[in-house]
């Protein structure tokens, strides 16, 4: 026995070491941590981000980011929902890469709470979308919302009642009741929006009179 140890025949099995356990232990504590609900979400949400980038925008907006016409450099259609979802792609990294150990699982209060957001952007979308064009036709003027829908105060109905009642909703369900402040919050918010996209360009359009 100690002749054939000598001549190399039961020679002892190499052991892994240091580094090559942490070669193949560091893809599996990335997909434990991509698994997690905060990762999964996260996920999804950059997924769909960057298929609006790559798929969706340029086949429906059909301007950049900036368009230059006659020597005037001008803010594209693409410019505002393609910042929008570069913050929402940035939050998705942050969720992936900056998650807690002890962080809480998803639960159905957690569901019940996202059900209640959506809810609360699909009734401001809306208001902001049909609130115009009623008013218009409740008040029976000679013009169509379209021909108004850059006129003051007509283009100001719908995205300021939607703004304002959009930041309002989000405040009380936040807060979990109703203020007078929460009203004045989200109105000024909506001023200062109006004061910033519409006031400084004679070309931009208020969300969401573009698609009217």
């Amino acid at each position: 026995m100690d002749m054939r140890k000598q001549a190399g025949f039961l020679r002892p099995l190499p052991t892994e070491s240091g580094g090559a356990r942490r070669a193949w232990r560091a893809p599996l504590l990335i997909m434990k941590r991509f698994l997690t609900p905060d990762g999964l979400l996260a996920l999804c949400l950059i997924c769909l981000s960057i298929a609006a980038l790559g798929i969706w925008f340029p086949a429906d907006i059909e301007t950049g980011m900036i368009e230059k016409m006659r020597r005037q450099v001008r803010i594209g259609d693409a410019m505002l929902p393609t910042v929008a979802l570069a913050f929402v792609i940035a939050g998705g990294l942050m969720t992936l890469f900056v998650q807690q150990p002890d962080a809480p699982s998803l639960s159905r209060s957690n569901l019940g709470f996202l059900a209640m957001l959506l809810g609360i952007l699909a009734v401001s979308f809306a208001i902001m979308r049909w609130l115009g064009p009623w008013v218009v036709d409740v008040i029976g003027l000679d013009a169509d919302y379209r021909a108004l829908r850059d006129e003051r105060p007509w283009k100001y109905i719908g995205f300021l009642t939607g703004g304002t009642g959009l930041v309002a909703a989000l405040i009380t369900l936040m807060s979990g009741r109703l203020t007078w402040i929460a009203v004045v919050v989200g109105l000024c918010a909506a001023l200062v929006l109006i004061a910033v996209y519409d006031l400084p360009f004679e070309d931009l359009l208020l969300p969401p009179n573009g698609d009217v």
